[in-house]
């Protein structure tokens, strides 16, 4: 089974407007509601490339029974801890070529909804796949984060982790299947800017003696980067229009974990997600994946060696 678990989940209310002006009434040209949240995300690639999954987390209030419908509606299972608060809607006011963005901190998670969503995990069995995708919910320590790799380790789940936590280091050591950070997550780990190719793909190797068994940086327009024990492979990526990127690297993750469920070679895997990634950036919602087999032409890949440390 694949489970896909945001902790704190959001519905994006997108509004564009034609002159944005303060202590007027600025009515709306378009407006669109979506159910949000980068596991959630993870979830719908998934389901239109023809995986199952179930869809974990914390929802609340009329918002978060939006989120669980939209979800059912897509043919997506959901197993969500039913909090008291009420889950959070950001907003995003495009006006003239500009973009507002508000992102609110949703609500605050009790000790006792905690607790459940750690017993959910705890009844899932060996084999299973578990991503965990996305900022922490108020009321919820980092350490969360630890806890669920402890569990993952001793379940024997194959544990996927896209955080920005200064915790997720401490969750190598349970030896999680995947992460995926961003080069900017990848030089906060290390405290330091990776500027070269090289740079990065030692700041990856570091990561993998300290227990991760994959590593999956997204480079935005610059591609991908994949490295485990016996690889190491960099993809460019297609050209486009960027219009979306606020998506893209959790539709590349779902991809290449997708098609790697599908018996792809890893190879293949890359990019199809390289493709997939690029073309949400591309798109103004998630990749509907009628284009991927146009831009995954487009992408390049090279297997480099690994000289050992600089």
């Amino acid at each position: 089974m694949i489970y896909t678990c945001t902790l704190n989940p959001a519905i994006d209310l997108f509004v564009e407007l034609e002159n944005f002006q303060p202590y007027v009434v600025n009515r709306s040209i378009t407006e669109d509601y979506q159910a949000n949240g980068k596991a959630i995300n993870i979830s719908f690639i998934l389901k239109k490339m023809g995986i199952g999954n179930t869809a974990m987390g914390f929802l609340g209030g009329f918002t978060g029974q939006f989120i669980e419908e939209v979800l059912q509606k897509k043919g997506i299972h959901t197993d969500f801890v039913r909090i008291e608060g009420t889950t959070r809607i950001n907003t995003f006011v495009r006006s003239r070529d500009k973009e507002y963005k508000i992102v609110n901190r949703g609500p605050n998670i009790t000790r006792i909804e905690e607790t459940l969503m750690i017993e959910k995990i705890n009844q899932l069995t060996a084999g299973d796949i578990l991503f965990v995708s996305g900022s922490l919910p108020r009321g919820v320590s980092d350490d969360i984060l630890i806890e669920i790799s402890r569990i993952a380790r001793e379940k024997q789940l194959r544990l996927i982790l896209d955080v920005s936590s200064t915790k997720l280091l401490d969750c190598l050591a349970y030896r999680p299947y995947l992460i995926k950070p961003n080069e900017e997550e990848l030089s906060a780990m290390f405290g330091k800017r990776l500027l070269t190719r090289e740079e990065v793909i030692e700041a990856a190797h570091q990561l993998m003696e300290r227990g991760v068994q994959n590593i999956l940086v997204s480079l935005g327009e610059k591609g991908a980067l994949f490295v485990n024990k016996d690889k190491v492979i960099m993809t460019t990526a297609p050209k486009g229009k960027v219009v979306n990127t606020a998506c893209a690297g959790d539709s590349m993750l779902a991809a290449f974990v997708g098609s790697i469920l599908l018996e792809k070679s890893i190879e293949e895997s890359l990019a199809f997600s390289t493709a997939v990634g690029s073309s949400t950036a591309f798109s103004m919602g998630l990749s509907n994946l009628l284009d991927v087999p146009e831009l995954v032409k487009q992408v390049q890949l090279q297997e480099l060696e690994y000289k050992g440390g600089n």
